[in-house]
């Protein structure tokens, strides 16, 4: 019996999309199995209503029996929010070329096209995005929260496709060119990283969700060599030793959610909403990629620390728990296992420990919350339609 799809609340756009049609496309990347397929694009289809808006820009909420779509009440005046709207199109491109459908594919290449059409204050990529008038909301701009998966689906839209998708990788390029520019910072004490930035003033913080970048920039210098890969590869892992010392500091030897940079404190969260650690994977996968890329021991070292800490301090008679406070020797618990630590913290410290064959960085990418989908042209498991 086929069930219907119809939660009563509204969904996200952009988690629907990375978790169920990222994870059964991978499903049937892997099995073969057409189920997998209908089932993505059964989905994928009660998102579409969400992208009826005046520019393309979709909107970040879908009530998905009705049909109707807005924006969060709090992101900058009814704006779209830009990793959400960049991180569809490894998924919506894969499965037109699945189901034969251009219409999901057709969707995202009108958000690129609407991006890539409109002035960039510095050259970077503000987060927010009016989907009824084309602009740019507030100018805040973040490889954290907000911004992030947006900059990593544009090298992987090129990796993806085997490479022909020359227009992501050159976005790729310039947008890592001016954040590095801008936003990258050396700390006194020598530590590298990428601040925030608001209205052209760096707030000297980096979230948690950042540390992904030491990886992509890896992947990104590591894919295409020029003059600039060695700089390029030199900065990821000056970035990942950063996130790395993040937990290092700590008591739990387990990262906080945010870390600043003051004249005080170097990688450490300084306001009590930012000590916590709910199982994030983005410094675990930094780690993975960085250790495929370079096979420097370190890395496997640092995921080893990692295990440790979560084993001693997350582990419960349930499962997996999130801390409140990562400075504290005992720190008290949320009592919440999040879904990413499953899908991704554990898969990517598994690869991290395994051979380079399993799941290779040659023939799959992963998506953002580490499905992953195969590489056109050289995984025979891309299954197009032709």
């Amino acid at each position: 019996m086929e069930r219907s799809l119809t939660p009563t609340t509204d969904l996200s756009v952009f988690e629907t999309n990375i978790r169920f049609i990222g994870g059964l496309l991978t499903c049937f990347a892997l099995t073969g199995d057409v189920m997998f397929r209908d089932k993505a694009e059964q989905i994928a289809k009660k998102l579409l209503p969400a992208f009826q808006t005046q520019t393309g820009i979709p909107h970040s909420l879908i009530n998905i029996k009705t049909g109707a779509s807005k924006n969060y009440g709090w992101a900058s005046g009814g704006c779209s929010i830009l990793s959400e709207i960049g991180t569809l199109h490894l998924e919506f491109a894969y499965l037109s070329d699945v189901t034969g459908d251009p219409v999901y594919r057709a969707k995202v290449d009108h958000i690129r096209r609407v991006i890539q059409s409109m002035d960039k204050p510095r050259g970077l990529y503000p987060n927010y995005i009016n989907p009824k008038t084309g602009k740019w909301g507030q100018h805040h701009m973040s490889m954290g929260g907000l911004g992030d998966s947006f900059y990593e689906y544009l090298l992987k839209a090129w990796l993806q496709s085997g490479r022909e998708d020359q227009e992501a990788r050159q976005m790729y390029d310039d947008a890592i060119h001016y954040v590095l520019t801008h936003m990258l910072k050396v700390s006194p004490g020598g530590l590298t990283y990428i601040s925030d930035m608001k209205f052209d003033r760096l707030e000297h913080k980096m979230d948690h969700l950042a540390c992904f970048s030491g990886g992509m920039i890896g992947l990104g210098a590591h894919t295409l060599k020029n003059d600039l890969s060695k700089r390029y590869m030199s900065i990821a892992d000056a970035i990942t030793n950063t996130c790395h010392e993040s937990y290092d500091r700590t008591a739990t030897k387990l990262g906080p959610e945010a870390f600043r940079f003051t004249e005080a404190i170097e990688a450490k969260a300084l306001k009590s909403s930012e000590k916590y650690y709910i199982l994030r994977p983005e410094v675990i996968e930094s780690y993975f990629i960085m250790w495929r890329l370079t096979k420097e021991q370190k890395y496997r070292d640092w995921g080893w620390e990692a295990v440790q800490a979560i084993e001693k301090h997350c582990r419960v008679a349930g499962g997996y728990t999130g801390l409140k406070n990562v400075y504290l020797e005992d720190p008290p618990k949320d009592d919440v296992q999040q879904s990413f630590f499953l899908a991704e913290t554990l898969k990517y410290l598994y690869l991290l420990f395994s051979d380079d064959s399993l799941m290779s960085l040659d023939e799959w990418v992963y998506n953002t919350e580490a499905h992953p989908l195969p590489i056109k042209g050289v995984n025979p498991l891309y299954r197009e339609q032709v």
